[in-house]
């Protein structure tokens, strides 16, 4: 009867995740707390599996709220946009450049994690260059979403911060095996773009139809900052950001201190290096609070759904019947199954229902069979996260059309087998350098 009811109750959780009509807060919250009452648990008992599942993720939840903050205030000083603007003209002309060039600012754009940042610095900018060079803007797409996907490995991106909420694992910890793999990822991805580049350059030379719409005279600037825009810039230190960036970033692959505290000293040098003045400063905090507190929340909201799923023993229970339905070779593998097919995966699942409704599963089936979490871990996520902007359930990818003026079947027909290909290969680097 429990795994039945711990069934009905992921189910119910990643169904309602995947419709999207409400915010994903109150599927985790409600939908975990109508299961433990449906399997007979009082509030005395809920409120011990409440407290067990926050205090869980607290720590996380602190990193992501003054990580999104602190990001955000580097991107308003305009910490960025100078390196994108000098790639973009200096690319100007020559197709294999453009493409190892987009290549290389998607995965520089997205070092804050935010992949609606990400399209909106990138996109307009690069645009125009491939209308001029009647290139693909599904090429400029796909390289853009491969190296945003390369650098969603980052702790503050997101998907491990959802990983180390469900496995209780601290997130740089997490992140700090992955760093090779990120590495070996941006080899291969400059390498792909060089590729699909000259494959351009020769299709354009054969005057060849493609999907690059007309040949337009236009600039390639970067997209004209609004007039608020301009007044947070900061030009005259950029250097400074450059280096509290830096600094941040050794402190994090230090593990010098905790992630969250980190975070929390970066972004107050960088309010009291950018804008000194407290009402300044607290319009800086008000902008970016709300991307914070989304994010905060859905962890917090994952931290209780957690404790209710461990504590009424449902996880356990599902993990156990599954385990004897299951072929017995299959057991002990299902996470490097998962992580085959996790970008194909992309398309059915969103983000959190694949890391709040699959991955507690999996932990639990493969974790009787002597399999480590962090190993499923890794599985799950390097399969999985180079499609991430490439599923119908990505806002940012919604946002990237929008700019584009592309389609989505189309993207998905045009990137789909070459990002899928990419994640096998990173697969098989993790495999071989033992992370499963």
């Amino acid at each position: 009867m429990l795994t039945l009811i711990g069934l009905l109750t992921i189910c119910s959780l990643v169904v309602l995740l995947l419709i999207g009509r409400m915010s994903p807060v109150l599927p985790l919250i409600v939908v975990p707390l109508l299961g433990a009452l449906a399997a007979g648990f009082g509030p005395e008992a809920i409120s011990g599996f409440f407290t067990d599942g926050i205090g869980r993720v607290t720590a996380i939840a602190t990193m992501f709220v003054f990580a999104i903050t602190f990001f955000g205030v580097l991107q308003d000083t305009g910490l960025f946009r100078p390196l994108i603007g000098g790639m973009v003209r200096l690319t100007r002309g020559n197709v294999i450049a453009v493409t190892v060039a987009t290549a290389v600012i998607g995965m520089l754009a997205h070092l804050d994690g935010a992949g609606a940042t990400t399209f909106l610095l990138t996109v307009p900018a690069l645009l125009p260059l491939y209308k001029q060079l009647r290139m693909s803007p599904y090429l400029m797409l796909l390289l853009l979403a491969l190296g945003a996907g390369i650098f969603n490995m980052l702790p503050w991106a997101g998907p491990l911060g959802r990983a180390s909420a469900v496995t209780g694992i601290e997130v740089t910890e997490l992140w700090r095996p992955l760093i090779t793999i990120q590495g070996i990822g941006v080899v291969l991805l400059i390498a792909l773009a060089a590729l699909l580049g000259w494959r351009e350059q020769r299709r354009i030379a054969a005057g060849k139809s493609g999907d690059e719409g007309v040949l337009v005279e236009t600039s390639t600037d970067l997209h004209e900052p609004s007039v608020e825009e301009r007044e947070l810039e900061r030009p005259r230190l950029l250097w400074a950001n450059a280096t509290l960036f830096l600094a941040v970033l050794v402190s994090l692959f230090s593990g010098v201190l905790p992630a969250g505290y980190i975070f929390m000293i970066g972004l107050c040098l960088a309010l009291l290096i950018n804008y000194p003045g407290g009402k300044a400063q607290m319009q800086c905090i008000s902008a970016h609070a709300p991307a914070a507190l989304s994010m905060g929340m859905i962890i917090l909201a994952a931290g209780s759904m957690l404790g209710i799923f461990t504590g009424t023993g449902m996880l356990t229970s599902i993990a156990q019947d599954l385990a004897q339905v299951l072929p017995a070779p299959l057991v002990g593998q299902m996470h490097i199954v998962l992580g085959l097919f996790g970008l194909p995966m992309e398309l059915m699942l969103s983000t959190d229902a694949y890391y709040f409704g699959l991955l507690p599963v999996t932990l639990e089936v493969v974790g009787a069979q002597g399999v480590e979490p962090a190993s499923v871990v890794y599985a799950l996520t390097i399969g999985n996260i180079i499609g991430t902007f490439i599923s119908p359930f990505s806002p940012a990818l919604w946002l990237a059309l929008g700019l584009a003026g592309l389609d989505l079947g189309r993207h998905i027909r045009y990137s789909l087998w070459w990002m899928w290909g990419f994640s096998l290969v990173l697969f098989g680097a993790a495999w071989g350098l033992g992370l499963f």
